[in-house]
């Protein structure tokens, strides 16, 4: 068998389907079709029950999906072991980036360079979705994500290590009665039309801002789109009609004119570290560390 006859098979099974995993994989269907029946015939066994509508893993495929999932891992342990070897000093760590609040990123890359001078940290900026494939496949060793569920099993393939949360802010217009509020409630800002931007600029925080709302028995009225932070808090400040916008701290509240930042009561977003599963290599090691020492 072949490393990648194992990544397809794991691919298939995690995706429910051939068209979604070569889709993920970069390749055609027609490839991974054939490298999964190569296994099979390797293997001995059916990994996948086929019809003419669905792909599901059969009795066989269950039971081997985790052993091949361990192999996986093993090489891709490997392959970073040996890249720290030939890096000399600690290695290198690549991580999947965000801004924080307070500059605590900034906090924890000075600890890395305090604790681990050796160590050479590559910092990539990558949309969220791109973000966890790329650690999934072994492209980055860890990347910081925000308000993705932190249950076992919610990212396919990966584990979430939460790690601070932060509160949700509202910015509405400074003259309006609820800016009064120091911590005006969800329902009664419904009321006002929202800024918000579409699912698919940020899934995990629309995904968030929806369970919000839902727990508190409404739904917003929807107002203008939201473009950036800066952007959207000039239009909130200057427009006649008032609307407003929520957002998380990055680099220090903002202050704009004729707008009023409050804290939403009881709404915050999780920052986690999305890692693969399995004994952290030096470099990971190193970053934890940093972590729990910025706290």
């Amino acid at each position: 068998m072949e490393l990648r006859q194992l990544r397809y098979f794991a691919a298939v099974a995690e995706e429910g389907g051939f068209g979604r995993a070569a889709e993920r994989l970069g390749v055609v269907p027609s490839a991974v079709s054939q490298q999964i029946r190569r296994l099979e015939r390797a293997l001995g066994v059916e990994l996948f029950a086929r019809t003419t509508r669905s792909v599901r893993l059969s009795g066989a495929g269950e039971l081997l999906l985790p052993e091949a999932r361990g192999v996986l891992a093993a090489a891709d342990r490997t392959a970073r072991v040996a890249a720290d070897i030939a890096a000399g000093d600690d290695g290198i760590l690549r991580l999947g980036g965000l801004h924080g609040p307070g500059d605590r990123i900034n906090r924890v890359l000075a600890e890395l360079t305090s604790t681990a001078p050796g160590l050479r940290v590559r910092l990539h900026r990558l949309p969220v979705a791109r973000r966890l494939e790329a650690v999934r496949e072994g492209e980055l060793d860890a990347a910081l994500v925000r308000a993705l569920p932190e249950e076992p099993g919610a990212v396919p393939g990966l584990a979430l290590l939460p790690l601070w949360s932060d509160p949700l802010y509202a910015a509405l217009p400074e003259d309006h009665p609820l800016a009064a509020e120091p911590e005006p409630r969800l329902e009664r800002l419904a009321r006002l039309p929202l800024r918000l931007a579409p699912r698919e600029a940020n899934p995990p925080f629309h995904a968030l801002v929806a369970d919000a709302f839902r727990a508190a028995g409404v739904w917003p009225v929807a107002g203008p789109p939201f473009t950036d932070l800066q952007a959207t808090l000039t239009a909130i400040g200057t427009d006649r009609e008032p609307s407003w916008t929520l957002f998380y701290e990055v680099r220090g509240l903002p202050e704009v004119p004729g707008v009023a930042v409050r804290p939403l009561t009881g709404l915050a977003v999780t920052t986690s570290l999305a890692v693969r599963p399995g004994p952290p290599g030096p470099a990971l090691r190193h970053l934890l560390r940093a972590l729990h020492a910025v706290g």
